[in-house]
């Protein structure tokens, strides 16, 4: 597909997407991530996926709200460790490269201008949660958890969570999501503003619904600029600290250490 010369939204079968599901349903789009044979672990092709249908539909002025949800029984767990060993431990200036992608798709989707809406179906760990995190609101299935596992596998999880939890559900409860690595129940979730709602499985597909047409009712351009006020403390924290975070755990993938942490996660996950 070449390079646009205006921005005009293109109907999602023309982006030649292979790891996401981009749907255009007026006044809403959907973005489904589609790796459920991973759980939806971010690859490189996903990272810019995600990142050029949220460029769409920000183009797109029939689209007032989008949804980000995932295939299978997985919202999403981060990144794709299997695929990251092989490709990015001891190379730090690939891994560099990989962080880019994924620092774009986070900007896409934060700065989309218009309200944003995850759809948490399954389990949510690592990156998933700094996805959802990254949206407006966030619907969530009783029956799932999110977790984060970074430091057990030689990360820090400095791509959204350790930014933003504080601002969501404070201090202390950041510190004991990402130092202690347990599952938060979709309830817990709830009850610590981690998440707006969480319902029953079968409820999750109407709770959207509800969310949604709430969110389109409104003036786009009154919700676009109150989302660029709300965003102020994501933002400040997030330019503050990304492009060190960037580095850091580009330089950090160079020792043994991190590779025999995540040689010894992807064992005991067989």
């Amino acid at each position: 597909m070449s390079e646009p010369d205006r921005p005009t939204p293109r109907d999602p079968s023309e982006l030649g997407l292979e790891t996401i599901v981009y749907e255009k349903a007026p006044p809403r789009a959907t973005i489904t991530l589609n790796r459920p044979d991973v759980l939806n672990a971010f690859d490189f092709r996903m990272l810019r996926e995600l990142a050029r249908a949220c460029e769409d539909a920000s183009w797109d002025d029939e689209i007032r709200a989008v949804v980000v949800t995932g295939a299978g029984r997985a919202f999403c767990v981060g990144a794709d460790l299997k695929s990251w060993s092989a490709d990015y431990l001891g190379k730090p200036g690939e891994y560099w490269k990989w962080f880019g992608a994924f620092k774009d798709m986070h900007d896409r989707l934060r700065e989309i201008g218009k309200p944003t809406v995850a759809r948490i179906n399954g389990i949510c760990v690592g990156g998933g949660n700094e996805l959802q995190m990254a949206c407006d609101l966030a619907v969530m299935a009783d029956d799932t958890f999110i977790r984060h596992v970074g430091p057990e596998h030689g990360s820090v999880p400095a791509g959204g969570a350790t930014q933003w939890l504080p601002i969501m559900v404070g201090d202390r409860r950041a510190r004991e999501i990402l130092f202690m690595c347990e599952e938060i129940p979709a309830a817990k979730a709830a009850e610590w503003g981690l998440v707006n709602f969480a319902v029953p499985a079968g409820e999750l597909d109407s709770e959207v619904d509800r969310v949604v047409e709430s969110l389109v009712a409104k003036l786009p351009q009154t919700v676009r600029y109150t989302k660029q006020q709300l965003n102020f403390w994501r933002d400040l924290s997030w330019h503050e600290t990304v492009n060190h975070a960037r580095d850091w755990l580009a330089v950090s993938m160079a020792p043994d250490g991190p590779r025999e942490a995540v040689e010894s996660f992807l064992r005991r996950k067989k």
